[in-house]
Order: structure tokens, then sequence, then C-alpha cells
């Protein structure tokens, strides 16, 4: 039989004790009828939460949309248990689900995700939660202007983070006083004790050093727990930092303070729950504010007007990044950009100039970017941050968690290839178009001119998920007239007849080169196609397909490795359409140096040159007849009409 308490007195710390005691009991239950999960990390964290919902959590869980609402996030994922235990306690959801633990089609997910409507984002990679927390604050202070509070449950072992401390060197630059991190010092991590144990006077000291308000504390003293959160909830200037002193596993002697039992239900939780005090069905639904301040009101979208230039100009994509980025801005005030402090360089800058307010300059951390940026789109922001493309490759981990979010973010990469030039390889972009192809529902775009990435860059307002866009630190001549439209999962087919020997397939500045190139065969009597393919992922596969079977000659060439890049989306597409088209790839297969970007392409084997040898050479072997090639294509697009598809 559960225990009930009919009436709810929020400030007696024995109801605070027994709610405690129920998610820990809760915990114990979930994770064994799940057979899996991390029950000893969560009881070491149930006082600290128990206090939270009962006396200083502000949250409307019928209306997790409402704008007052405070925002918490478990940053030590894997303690999911406490996390549910605690939604049950609230009343979010109910006995039945929470034994769903685990289980296929079930909401309530190893680690935290968005699938629930109280989870703002996935966590369970650590070192992500208080970076993303930043996001957040920065939204309630800067953009939405309301009292809301963001807190923050991490554990001690994500402190050795690097990420942590970028979190933490940003929220004190931006005075985040509505920012709390609770730290759970419970000393054993997964395989051992962590750096500095219980040393919660050093973990206080550095938080200090960054700015940071301190509290250590025992945490479970419930009444010291509560001191320390009015303590947090008093503003003056600078994030909170609660420092505390837990024991892993706390109220089972058989796990307590023991390594070993990390992520390991417990072996007889039947008598865990004895010895916890046994079942409780305590509902303690947090507060409500009591007068919602209205949000910061944001103006409807407005037409956007786009810079535009002449074709034959020479503009670095970047620039014009820049520039369009600043005309979408004006047209739609929910865009915020962020940049690594390169903001000279990818020109995001001048959208600083413009919108100050708007802003957010992010410095050299990248983990910490990405984090804010979902932050911010999950309170109805559309962020777009920029940075070298080669340095995104230091976020992966969190842009993989921001798909997970489901959030919709853009990100741009500039200096990308080996015509970065002189700065040589550290700086030249060569992984990133695979990076975010592999990402769940990402889109890829690469542009070649300054009126193409302006158009993209209107694009991607709304398209959903993570859009990533590649632009150029090198000028490019203009190919394209003001005003064309490039629609997302399309291309643009630059030359082409009804007898092509050969397709030249580009994106960015091979476009340029297999322009050029194709002049170069036509003088010669070889008929090329030149087909931009700006929309890497979606790719156009139709007119792949077409050209395929129309040219029977591909020739792919990309400023990028071999590896992952526009070759492999084409290879993976004409593999799908059972073609027959015979294939050369130009790609960076060997180690950039420092030069000129022409004298790099050279040397790549990427340039006009190249590709104009792959193709007299694609062509010197026999070519079947068009009408052979077409009656074949024919009969396969019957055939696979009839399959089903892959």
């Amino acid at each position: 039989m559960l225990a009930t308490q009919p009436h709810i007195d929020r400030h007696d710390p024995t109801l605070w004790r027994e709610l405690a005691q129920q998610l820990r009991v809760d915990a114990v239950r979930a994770t064994a009828a799940a057979g899996s999960g991390h029950p000893s990390s969560g009881m070491s964290a149930a006082d600290l939460m128990a206090v939270l919902l009962a006396r200083r959590l502000r949250y409307d869980f019928d209306h997790p949309e409402d704008p007052a609402n405070d925002h918490l996030i478990f940053s030590k994922g894997h303690a999911s248990p406490l996390l549910y235990a605690l939604y049950r306690a609230a009343g979010a959801i109910t006995d039945e689900e929470l034994m769903s633990y685990r289980r296929l089609g079930s909401r309530l997910e190893g680690h935290p995700t968005p699938r629930l409507p109280w989870v703002d984002v996935a966590t369970g990679s650590l070192g992500l939660g208080l970076p993303v927390g930043v996001g957040l604050a920065l939204a309630g202070k800067a953009l939405d202007r309301l009292p809301y509070r963001v807190w923050v449950l991490t554990g001690d072992s994500e402190l050795a983070e690097g990420s942590m401390w970028e979190a933490f060197a940003r929220a004190a630059h931006a005075n985040l006083d509505n920012l709390v991190a609770i730290v759970d010092v419970n000393r054993l991590g997964q395989s051992g004790e962590t750096m500095l144990g219980w040393d919660t006077a050093a973990y206080a000291a550095r938080a200090r050093a960054f700015g940071w308000r301190a509290i250590e504390l025992d945490g479970h003293d419930v009444n010291a727990i509560d001191r320390a959160y009015a303590q947090a909830l008093e503003p003056n200037g600078r994030p909170v930092a609660i420092f505390a002193r837990t024991i892993k596993g706390k109220g089972v002697a058989a796990i307590e303070n023991r390594n070993g039992f990390h992520g390991k239900p417990l072996a007889d939780p039947e008598a865990a729950i004895a010895e916890l005090g046994g079942l409780r069905a305590l509902v303690v639904p947090p507060q409500r504010r009591i007068t919602a301040d209205a949000a910061q009101a944001v103006s409807p979208r407005t037409p956007v007007s786009l810079p535009s230039w002449t074709p034959g100009e020479l503009i670095a994509t970047r620039r014009a990044y820049g520039e369009a980025l600043r005309a979408v801005g004006a047209a739609e005030p929910r865009v915020v950009a962020m940049d690594g402090e390169v903001g000279n360089s990818t020109h995001s800058e001048l959208f600083r100039d413009a919108f100050p307010e708007r802003y957010f300059e992010m410095f050299v951390a990248e983990q910490q970017m990405v984090a804010a940026a979902i932050g911010l789109q999950s309170r109805c922001r559309i962020p777009y941050a920029s940075t070298f493309a080669a340095f995104w490759t230091r976020a992966h981990d969190f842009i993989r968690m921001a798909a997970i979010s489901r959030a919709n973010i853009r990100l741009v990469g500039s200096h990308t290839g080996v015509t970065v030039g002189e700065d040589g390889p550290s700086q030249m972009a060569l992984e990133d178009i695979a990076m975010f192809r592999a990402i769940h529902d990402s889109t890829v775009l690469v542009t070649s001119d300054a009126n193409q990435t302006a158009a993209l860059v209107e694009e991607m307002l709304d398209q959903p998920d993570i859009v990533y866009l590649r632009t150029l630190r090198m000028p490019t001549p203009v190919i394209y007239a003001p005003g064309e439209h490039f629609a997302i999962g399309g291309s643009r087919t630059l030359r082409s007849s009804n007898d092509d020997h050969v397709t030249l397939l580009a994106a960015g500045v091979t476009v340029h080169e297999a322009l050029a190139a194709a002049d170069t065969l036509a003088a010669i009597g070889i008929r090329a196609r030149v087909i931009d393919l700006y929309s890497i992922k979606p790719l156009d596969t139709h007119t792949v397909i077409q050209a395929a079977y129309e040219t029977g000659n591909i020739i792919v060439t990309e400023d990028h490795w071999a590896q992952g890049g526009l070759g492999d989306a084409v290879l993976e597409t004409l593999a799908d359409a059972d073609s027959d088209a015979r294939i050369r790839r130009l790609a960076v297969h060997a180690m950039p140096t420092s030069g000129r970007p022409d004298e790099l392409l050279r040397w790549a084997g990427i340039d006009r040159t190249w590709i104009t040898m792959a193709a007299r050479d694609l062509l010197e072997q026999p070519v079947p007849h068009n009408g052979q090639r077409q009656a074949r294509a024919h009969e396969r697009a019957q055939t696979r009409t009839n399959q089903p598809r892959r």
C-alpha cells in the first residue's frame, strides 16, 4: 500500500526528506524494472532535487511552453531515473509510465530527450548541460527579459570537461545571475574517484576564480540546501554554483559510497526499498509564478531585402554571408547571431554592428557556442553561429547532441578547403562536409558565389534541424543573377546540351574550375555538362541520375578530402540508382601545405587543368551510344518502380 499525504506544507523539512526518499525509491524501482540504469547517481542528488521541487522551482507542468517557467537541466543525464521520479512526484507522469523506463517506445529514455515536453534539450554527453544553460540564461536576461531561473544539475565527474569551464567563463562574463549550477559532488565516477574527490573547497575556489558566487554545503542537509537556494535567488550580477558534498547510493548500505556500482540496478531492489522506508505516493507540484511577466515583444517578420551583386564581380562568399545575415536579421527579429571571435573574417560583425542586442560573442569556445545556440533556439530564437569551418570539428559531439535534441540551429563555416592558401592546413576545413553529412536530418549547403550565398542564407531561416553553410575565404566571380532562387535540395545546371559527352559535378570553388574546364573541352569538341550541386544534403538525386544516364560519364570535383564529401554523396546516389555511368573523383588526397589558392588547387589535382585531363582520359574509353544508354535507363526505371524502396 502506498503511503499518501493529503496536506502539503512546502516549508516543512520533514516533507523534503520524505520526498527525497520517494525519489530514491522510485529511482531504484524504475531501474529494477528496466534491468539497467543509474540509480546510485540519482540517489546522491535526491535531497537537492526534493528541496528544489518543493520550495524553489517555478514551473507549470500543464503548460511547459509558458515563457515564465523556470528551466531545469540534468547535465548529468545518466541520473534520468531521478528526473523521472521528480516528474512523477510533480504529478506530470503516472507510476505506470515511470515503470516503462528504458523500454522501446517509452518517452522515458535512458538519458533525457525533448520527447518529453518538460525537457528543453537532450543530455547524456557530459559537459553539455551547463553550456546549454548559459544559452537559456542569455535568452532570459538579454532577449526575453523574464525573471525565470535556469537550474542545472551537474556531476563532479563532468567538471573535468573543458566545456564546463567554457560555460563558467562565459556565464560570468555575461553576468548571468539567473543561472544556478547545482554540483552533485558524490566523489565517485564511473570507474573510480574523481580528481578532487570531496574537496568542495577546491571546486569553489575555481568557480570564484571564474567570477561565480560559490556555496559549499552538505548535500543531504535539507535545511542547508534550502538556505543555499535562497541565497542563489538573490541577484547580484553573478551566477551561482552550489557545491554539495553527497554520498553516491545514499540510503542503501550495500552501495553507499562504494565503487563499482555506477550504472547498475540494485541486486536486491526490494530490500533497498524497505531500507529507504518503503513506497510513497507524495505529489508535490512545483509552485507557479503568481505574476508572470510578459516576455519581451518580438515583432513579426517582414520581407527580406537581400543584398545583390553584379555578375562578374569578385566577392568572397563569406562576405556575402555577413551582408545577407544582416538583411535577414532586419526582417526577422527572432534571428540572433553568434561567432567564435572571428567575426571580422566570417563577417558576422556586420550583424553585430546593426543589431548589437541580438549578437553574442562566444569567444574561442566552439562547444559553448553550439550549446548556447541550442539553448537559444529552445526559447524560440533562430541562431546563426559562425566560425572557421575547421574549428567546428571541436564541437562535433555537441552538434551530434543538438540533433538528438531536435534543435533548429544554423552553423556557418568559412575558410574551407585548400583555397585557404597561405595559412596552411591547420586552418583548412577538409572534413566538414563529411562531418555534417553524418548528422541526423542535417542540411549541408556549399556556395560558389555571392548571390547564391545570400539566397541560401534566407532559405536557412525556415529550414528545420541542423543546417550547415560552407563559405569561402577567397573571392570568386559572381555567376548568378541577383534574385535567383536556390531551393534546398536543388542544383543548378550551368552548361548542357542534348548530346553532352560528360558531366562535371562540383560545389563551391570547384564550380568555377568546372566552368573553365568546360570551356577548354568545348574548344576541342567535347561537350561537358556542368552542374552546381550546392545542396549536398539533401542532394538533387534526380538531376544527378539523369545526367549519369544521359552522358554516361561523371567527374566529381571537390575541395575536400575524398572521404565523406560530395563524391561519396554522388556515389551513394548512383549506387542506389544502379547506374553504370563511369565516374572519376577529384578530391584532396595528400596533406596540404601553405601556398597560393591557385597553386594549391592545382597541387591537389582539383583545378580546371585536372578536370580537363580527367574528362579526356575518361572519354578515351569506349562510350555506349546514347540510344542504348537511354533504353537501359528506361528499363531500370521500370524495374525500380516495381521494387520496394531501399
